[in-house]
């Protein structure tokens, strides 16, 4: 488990390690929204919209950067302990906006961003790995057992946050007490919540970590082959090469065989995803080397927390006032912006993964990350919202709880034959539009008061002892 795959070369030295963080993205340009972001917030407090935007915009180089540290320090351990730093490490920035919305009593924009969540992730991320993947090969293998598993693990999670809406739809009708029905199915959340973390998730480690990993492996006895096209691949496209001195042009015609002959030239390729003629030296030598050393690595980590922490205060702050116009509603931003915005960078690389042949450790990541948020992120956050004196509870929005129930019986029938292709990526990515489309035009409204962003009664809450739950 802590064992790397291949051996780690010697780490760069600190000057060496900033340069990478500088030139590792693209992204990192849009960091020039982080003070931007800022001072609107404190300059134009009354313009909402434009904070939200600037925010929005800054949070995703912090999640890219979040996934580049994560990948470094992934380079030191094994594939399944990998998948699982990605996944818990993928997942902070989700957990930063939900304990500070959870403390501003937004507790409608907590509960449909962690939906929200396990949404993009199990539909749109996996609908895009088996797309792209597909793109290159016909059919494509992973571990059928291990994401059988992970799904049914999903099941379970989705039962747990159904139970509450049908506990409280079993109690409509004379002599319905609203202010008991809240109390039980606070108490009740708080009961689940114990189990879900404590015996699924601890469970989960334990399985994933000790006793089957070899099941989250690249290569085992499970794993389904991957089949390439036959004959051509009508997704391939021509690539214009660069005439040298001395090279003879290929006609077209000769261009399958050109490249036929190209692999054959390389058989004991370690890396046949790399484009020949870019082989490096610790390619050849089955060495990994990183771009940042451990030191660095951590000090990232923390400063990206941080500055991810404060521009998510102003992110959460300016929802409301987004929302009050009514041109677009709570429901959609933590439906859909929410997760987008806390795993764009995570989407990418789980997508050039696939691309790779690794779908295995894209299914790791994506599913991965559901499990960690239907196991621990949601029951954190309802115990963190007891210990604040917040009425959270597991009784989500019935559209929400629906919604994810058939997102996860659909992932079930896509994977359960243990081969995807690009067919079924673009399935789950329709499915994904067409939820959009579906929470833009829904409104949302909380079933019970305990739901709702600031209630105005008091709650008993019992753990143990009774006492009288304050005010939000």
């Amino acid at each position: 488990m802590l064992q790397p795959e291949k051996r780690i070369a010697k780490a760069p030295t600190v000057w060496r390690s900033i340069q990478a963080i500088v030139f590792a993205s693209w992204l990192n340009t849009l960091l020039v929204f982080i003070p931007i972001s800022w001072a609107t917030n404190f300059a134009l407090p009354d313009q909402h919209t434009l904070t939200f935007v600037f925010a929005f915009l800054a949070i995703i180089p912090l999640t890219k950067l979040l996934a580049f540290a994560t990948d470094e320090l992934s380079l030191r351990v094994g594939q399944t302990l990998a998948g699982l730093l990605n996944a818990t490490l993928g997942n902070s920035v989700e957990l930063i906006v939900s304990i500070i919305a959870l403390a501003k009593c937004q507790l409608t924009i907590v509960q449909s961003s962690l939906v929200g969540s396990i949404l993009s992730n199990l539909l749109l991320v996996l609908g895009m790995c088996f797309f792209a993947g597909g793109l290159r090969f016909s059919e494509q293998g992973f571990g059928q057992s291990a994401v059988q598993l992970n799904v049914s693990l999903l099941t379970i999670s989705v039962i747990a946050v159904l139970l509450p809406g049908a506990f409280h739809m079993a109690l409509q009708g004379p002599g319905y007490d609203e202010l008991s029905t809240d109390y039980n199915i606070l108490k009740t959340s708080h009961g689940v919540r114990r189990l879900l973390f404590v015996v699924f998730y601890a469970s989960y480690l334990v399985f994933q970590l000790c006793s089957h990993k070899a099941l989250y492996d690249d290569v085992n006895e499970d794993m389904q082959p991957t089949k390439a096209y036959a004959g051509q691949n009508p997704f391939r496209l021509r690539r214009r090469r660069i005439i040298t001195d001395g090279e003879n042009v290929p006609s077209p015609s000769l261009t399958h065989d050109r490249e036929a002959a190209a692999t054959s030239s390389h058989p004991t390729d370690p890396n046949p995803d790399v484009e020949p003629g870019t082989y490096s030296i610790t390619s050849v030598e089955t060495e990994i080397q990183p771009l940042m050393n451990l030191a660095v690595c951590f000090w990232l980590l923390a400063v990206v927390a941080v500055l991810t922490t404060a521009t998510a205060v102003f992110l959460v702050d300016s929802i409301d006032g987004l929302t009050s116009s009514g041109s677009i509603n709570k429901e959609f931003v933590g439906i859909i912006l929410l997760p987008i915005v806390g795993h764009a960078a995570d989407h990418v690389i789980e997508v050039t993964v696939s691309v790779k042949d690794k779908l295995t450790l894209s299914l790791g990541v994506a599913v991965g990350s559901s499990i960690q948020i239907a196991l621990f992120v949601i029951p954190f956050i309802v115990t963190l919202g007891w210990i604040m004196n917040k009425p959270l509870t597991l009784l989500f929005d019935p559209l929400e709880s629906i919604v994810l129930f058939l997102s996860v019986l659909t992932v079930n029938y896509v994977v359960q034959d243990g081969k995807s292709n690009w067919l079924e990526g673009m399935i789950l990515m329709c499915v994904y539009m067409i939820l959009a489309v579906t929470f833009w035009y829904y409104p949302g409204k909380p079933l019970v008061g305990v739901t709702e962003d600031c209630p105005t009664y008091p709650m008993m809450v019992s753990l143990g002892t009774q006492g009288i739950f304050p005010n939000c």
